[in-house]
């Protein structure tokens, strides 16, 4: 099998991606340890309960929807259960399953997190594009996404925010 090399302009962009894949998580990181005492993970957990019915999800549900897996998600949900954020549940449905409900202190953080950390995406992602790159990246993720997730199992969860849908 040939190996098919990047050319110029493809590893030009290919290496702009990956310092971007690189950075980006480590300012998020940092403004939400800083302004809230969490991690970027444990503040999208807390995001994706925020936004279920009843602030609740089955853990396997909220597994899927952070695309962790359900040791490392236990144990965060762990973490945030000690700091009184969420509570584990009985699933009422199966009772072989568990939930996670945000707490109304967990509600209480988020919203009070929120504010700061959509300033940082602001800051570092969004408002360094135009209005028509924003259009462009949402093309060029959809694109991306559809060879991460050909299945579209979890593609609900990204398209849940476009405008057309």
């Amino acid at each position: 099998m040939t190996t098919r090399w990047l050319d110029d302009r493809q590893l030009a962009a290919w290496v702009r991606l990956a310092a971007v894949l690189e950075l980006l998580p480590g300012v998020l990181d940092s403004q939400l340890r800083r302004d809230a005492d969490l991690t970027h993970f444990e503040y999208y957990a807390l995001a994706m309960l925020s936004e279920a019915p009843d602030r609740t999800l089955r853990m396997t549900s909220l597994a899927l929807q952070t695309n962790a897996t359900l040791p490392r998600l236990s144990h965060v949900v762990r973490r945030l259960e000690d700091r009184g954020l969420i509570e584990r549940l009985p699933c009422p449905e199966d009772a072989r399953a568990t939930n996670a409900r945000l707490t109304p202190d967990g509600w209480e953080k988020v919203q009070e997190t929120a504010p700061g950390h959509v300033a940082t995406v602001r800051q570092h992602v969004i408002d360094a594009l135009t209005p028509e790159q924003v259009a462009q990246l949402t093309v060029i993720a959809d694109s991306i996404l559809g060879t991460l997730d050909p299945d579209g199992t979890i593609a609900a969860l990204y398209r849940r925010y476009d405008a057309n849908r």
